[in-house]
This record gives C-alpha cells, structure tokens and sequence, in this order.
C-alpha cells in the first residue's frame, strides 16, 4: 500500500524535500521487493535452464529465483555472487535480451521474459543495504605476487579471485580512477558511478594496492613490471577508435565517442572539464548526429538527449534486424526521442561557411546485398541518392581497435595475432610469455563486460594452479 509522508507545517524545504524523498524511496523499495518477487516466481525451473546455459558465467539463475520467490534474500544473494564478482553491475547493463533473458523458456513461449536483470540487481542492492557484501579477504595469505595491468571488469574481477587466495596484488591503471570503461565509458544512467566505486573500496579493503595514472610504457616500462610480479595479467581492454575518412573528416566537432563519453562521466564526478564546460563535448542546444549501430552508439545518444540536445539522429549503414547492439538499448533511445536513420552511411562532411565548424554529414542511402563470409548482408550504396544530414556535433561510434602493446611497452615478444589482440591459450589464458596471461577484450577484441568478468575468474583460476603445482613438486623434492 502506497504511503503518503505528513510534512510537519514550518519544517524547513530542504529537510521537506528529505523526508518526501526517504519516503518516496522506502515505497519504492516495497514495490521493487514485490516486483522481484513476483518476476521470480513465474521462473519454471525448468529442466533444461537456457537462461543458464547461454550465461557467460553460466550463473545459477534458477536456483536464486526460487531463493529471491522464498524471501530468502541473503540466500540468492550468496547463490548469486558465487559465479559473478559484480552481480550488481551486470544486472545493471548485461544485454539480458540477447543472453538470458532471450533464451527464457517462458519467453519462448510467448509469455514474457522472467526479468532476470532486474532481479539480479534487486538481489545485490539488498545485500549492499542489509551489510551482507564483505570484502574478500583471505583466511591464509600467501607470498606470490601479480600484477595486474588494467582496471577494468576484467582486471578488477581477476584481482578480486586472487586476493581472495591470499595473493598479493597490485592493480595498474592509466586513469585516475579504477573501472575501466566501468567509470569513463558507460553513463551514469546506466550504470550508476557508486555502485563502481564501492567495489572498489572492497578491493582495497581487502588488500588489493592500486597505482594509478600510469601508463605502461611511459611511467613504468613493462619488464618493471613483470620483474616486480611472480605473474603479470594483461586486462587493458580496446581503446583504440576505429576512425572514418572522406572529405571534411578532420572538421571541428567531429568527435570520438570516447572522448564523448569521458568528458561526460568526468562532468558527472564533479571534475573540471574545459571541453565540455566550452560546449565542444557537450550536446547542449545543438543538433547530434551519431554514427554507428553498437552499445557505445545507443550511450552516446542516450547522453545527448540528457544533456538537452535539439535533435539527436543515428546514422546505421544496416537496417535495424542487423543492428549490432542491444534492441532494448534500441527501443529505450527512440522513447527517448532518437531519431534512427536506417541504411545510411556516411561519405564526408560538410563545412559552416563563417568558421569552418562541420555543419552537416553528407550520407549515401545504401540496400542490403549479397551476404558476406559470416553470412550478414552487405551495404550498397544506392548511387544518386546522396543528401546532407545537418549536424552540429558529429560523433564517431565505430568500435574499437587494440593498441599495438608489443610497440607501445617495448615488448616485441609479446604475441599477437593479426588483428592486434594478445595471442593467448585459450584454456589458461597464459602467453607465450612465461607467466605472462591476458583476459578480455585485449583478447577477445571489444566485447561485453559479463565476458571479461569470466576471463578474469578464470584466469585467476589458472594462476593458482599453476603455483600450487609448482609447490607440490617442490614438495615431493
């Protein structure tokens, strides 16, 4: 039942305004606890759990839905946080629609999904507010030391597995705060910043040392690094932008989306952005055009209409069926007010005659023709049909790329494969290089946050075994 709070007459507004909201919030943890609730009691537990099987932590979702449907919250929380170092986060921006969520039984037979997402952050939230989460430390510690090289979801949930085994370890990173994309790539309204940074805080609780605003290569070179390590652990992700040419393509107010991205996040802590203070990474009051079709592009368009754009378009070279990223991130920017321009690409850019300031996108309509080798239909460019998209703020959503590590580190033995990813065993996620592994998208190229979390387990798991062996034959010496 819903419950109205009696502001006391001559109660100051700002203490008003608290007592309305903690009201409103105590409402609102009622509703979302009934809503859990409900959603995981429609969950079959059926025989073969798809929901599971197409999980890349391959989570136990059946058995804490069943828990979360008993009220036995603290229950499911410990099922849940069994296989996933940051249930909360991926709860939060899992694309559930194409994992779990997507292959629910109940959702393939026309019923509805068991929204699995919200469950899982309800379940995690609770424990953060009911005190259950705890740093992992470890009941034995032990004397070999790794270093981490990357802060991200990947580095973050190898250190965690690690510590916890009593190793010491160190977490390098070249920002200033640790999370990776976590913090500076995806939107606070997507992922709320607290919830990063308090995992943070248990990681340094339990004795995880972080060194941060350094760059491998320029601060510390690599073999420091591996030389102060009994292993090292690559998790750098891809930041490397995949850039566009054609005339005008080096226009002001064409712009990376991760340059975007970061100047928003960084706006949202508190900091002093001058790029976006000046307008030239701010969205405020001008007319957007983003292109691409993945995850980063739905974020750059989701964050220009919050920052009050006057119109906001994406530009995909696909239709919509061949859109890479998420349909639900889809759906939510047109409620939103994005516009999609369907089998639309980008062939230049338009200058403003008084400044030189890109002024527009010049798009080629494009079909789809014969399938390529991966079976997905090609772009044609539809000739003659050419027109120009006015633009004030252009910005580049195209992926990402590795950065050359063997270069950048000045370590040429460091393998790679052809596209740039760190060569690995794709069992122990070790090198070539002796005691030397990698995880994530330095890896697997860009990818989701819930694979690199699964990396980082198990390479933490490969880097116990291979010094337990180690001792187990210096025992039996």
């Amino acid at each position: 039942m819903l419950k109205f709070v009696d502001v006391p007459r001559g109660m100051p507004e700002k203490r008003a305004a608290d007592a309305r909201r903690d009201d409103f919030g105590e409402i609102y943890r009622e509703f979302a606890a009934a809503k859990a609730e409900e959603q995981a009691s429609r969950c079959s537990q059926c025989g073969v759990p798809y929901c599971q099987q197409h999980c890349p932590l391959h989570n136990n979702i059946p058995d804490w839905l069943k828990l979360v449907a008993e009220d036995r919250l603290e229950e499911a929380y410990q099922v849940s946080q069994a296989t996933n170092t940051f249930p909360e986060i991926c709860g939060r921006i899992c694309p559930q629609d194409r994992l779990c969520e997507g292959n629910c039984v109940i959702e393939q037979s026309g019923h509805g999904t068991v929204t699995i997402g919200a469950v899982e952050k309800y379940i995690t939230d609770t424990a953060w507010e009911k005190g259950w989460v705890k740093p992992g430390k470890p009941i034995k510690e032990r004397p070999e030391s790794v270093g981490v090289i990357g802060a991200g979801p990947g580095g973050l949930a190898a250190a965690d597995a690690l510590r916890r085994r009593g190793f010491q370890v160190t977490v390098y990173d070249r920002y200033d705060r640790s999370g990776g994309l976590m913090i500076y790539g995806i939107p606070g309204f997507k992922l709320e910043k607290h919830v990063v940074t308090r995992r943070n805080g248990q990681l340094e609780a339990a004795g995880v040392k972080f060194v941060l605003n350094c760059t491998v290569g320029k601060d510390r070179t690599f073999e420091e690094i591996r030389s102060a390590h009994d292993a090292v652990l690559i998790a750098t992700g891809v930041y490397k932008s995949r850039d566009l040419g054609g005339p005008g393509a080096g226009l002001p107010g064409i712009k990376k989306a991760l340059d975007y991205l970061t100047a928003s996040n960084r706006h949202g802590f508190g900091d002093n952005v001058p790029e976006y203070t000046s307008g030239e990474l701010n969205a405020q009051g001008k007319n957007v055009v983003v292109i691409g079709g993945g995850d980063t592009a739905m974020d750059c368009v989701r964050t220009a209409i919050r920052q009050g754009a006057k119109s906001v378009k994406c530009l995909y070279r696909r239709d919509r069926a061949n859109m890479p990223g998420s349909q639900r991130e889809v759906a939510n920017a047109e409620e939103e007010g994005v516009e999609f321009v369907w089998l639309a690409a980008p062939k230049g850019f338009v200058a403003n005659e008084t400044d030189d300031h890109v002024a527009g996108v010049r798009v080629a309509k494009m079909r789809l023709g014969a399938p390529d080798v991966t079976g997905r239909q090609t772009p044609e460019e539809i000739e003659g049909a050419d027109y120009t998209e006015p633009a004030d703020l252009v910005i580049k959503a195209l992926g990402f790329d590795p950065e050359e590590l063997p270069t950048l580190w000045g370590c040429e033995d460091l393998p790679v494969t052809r596209w740039g990813t760190v060569r690995t065993d794709h069992r122990t996620h070790m090198t070539a290089l002796e005691g030397v592994y990698a995880v994530g998208d330095i890896v697997r190229g860009a990818s989701l946050v819930v694979w690199a979390i699964r990396d980082g387990r198990e390479a933490a798991d490969a880097i116990a075994a291979k010094f337990d062996d180690a001792a187990r034959v210096m025992a039996a010496e």
